[in-house]
Formats: structure tokens, C-alpha cells, sequence
């Protein structure tokens, strides 16, 4: 389900914010899960889009894992409505240091990625903002100036959409990204 959207449109790639469910957004061609070192199914974000892919993307992921903080990998989608997930092991905030490079580092790394592979549309969740206890509005203004950044550089990719779980985070990124230049 979608509640709200803020779009802005840079270098012909339209960004977005919704609230919603990672797992749902069945018109993107990649999801990009913020996943744990060993690519396994756990909680939060990983823990849904492992129930809602199924047994064989563990299976898939097994031999790519582990990864280190910053890194994407890619997989298929197995039993999600997208061709693509991509994997990305965001920072433990104040033990994985810098954090801000590194979380940076992981939404740069999908989007090349995601490009590389030819995809169109990609959807973030808010990459360490969880369990791995990053402040949300520090972290939606790395995601965006990242995104702006890397914008110019992408040739395939013409929708990023960030996918919030709860409404006070789709306000603050929302506000991040109608200040992100």
C-alpha cells in the first residue's frame, strides 16, 4: 500500500518517497535489501524480503556472503514481484567507522550496480536505520545527496524510489529530499 509521494526529478531520473512495504512495490524492477554480512534472512527489512522471496534466495546468497559494510551484491528476485534484489550491508552506527562513507558507499554501490544489470527502477529502504541504530535524519540526507551524486552518472536507471515503513520517517525524508540538491 502507498500512503504519501514526494517526487523531484534530476538528471530525467524521478526520486520519490513513499510509505510502504519493501516487499509490495511490484512496479520497480530491483529492491535493494539492507541485509546482514552473511546475506541470511533475520529481522526487519531482511527478515521480510527473505519470507516474501522464499528459501531460494538464501540459497542464492549463500556463496556471495560475507560482505563487508559498504558493499552491494546481487541476486534474483525468487517469489518477489522484482526481477532483482540488491544487497547491501549498511553500517553499524558508532562501530563501523566512518559511517557516513560507508553508508554512502552502499546506496552508490546499488545504483552502479542496478545500472550495470540494465535495471530501471530501484527501490531503498532507509539502509541502517534499524536495528543497526543510525539516526534517520542524518541517514536520509546521506541517502540523498548520494543519490543526487551518483544521478549524472547512471544510464539506465529512471526511478529511485525510497520505501519508509513509518510515516515520521517518509517526513524526514521527504524534507531530506526537497533540500537535496
Amino acid at each position: 500500500m502507498i500512503y504519501l509521494r514526494m517526487k523531484k526529478k534530476i538528471s530525467g531520473i524521478t526520486i520519490e518517497c513513499i510509505r510502504g512495504d519493501i516487499t509490495g512495490q511490484s512496479d520497480v524492477t530491483a529492491i535493494v535489501n539492507a541485509a546482514n554480512a552473511q546475506l541470511r534472512p533475520g529481522g526487519g527489512v531482511a527478515g521480510a524480503i527473505h519470507h516474501a522471496a522464499g528459501p531460494g534466495l538464501a540459497r542464492e546468497c549463500r556463496p556471495m556472503a560475507p560482505i563487508m559494510p559498504g558493499v552491494s551484491v546481487i541476486s534474483g528476485g525468487h517469489n518477489l514481484p522484482n526481477r532483482f534484489v540488491i544487497h547491501c550491508l549498511g553500517p553499524v552506527y558508532g562501530l563501523d567507522e566512518p559511517s557516513d562513507v560507508l553508508l554512502a558507499d552502499c546506496y552508490r554501490n546499488a545504483l552502479l550496480l542496478a545500472d550495470e544489470n540494465k535495471i530501471d527502477s530501484i527501490a531503498f529502504p532507509a539502509i541502517s536505520t534499524g536495528a543497526f541504530g543510525y539516526p534517520v535524519e542524518p541517514a536520509a540526507e546521506i541517502a540523498f545527496r548520494t543519490i543526487m551524486d551518483t544521478s549524472p552518472l547512471l544510464k539506465n536507471i529512471r526511478l529511485i524510489r525510497m520505501v519508509l515503513y513509518s510515516q515520521s520517517d517518509l517526513e524526514v525524508h521527504e524534507k531530506a529530499l526537497s533540500e537535496a540538491d
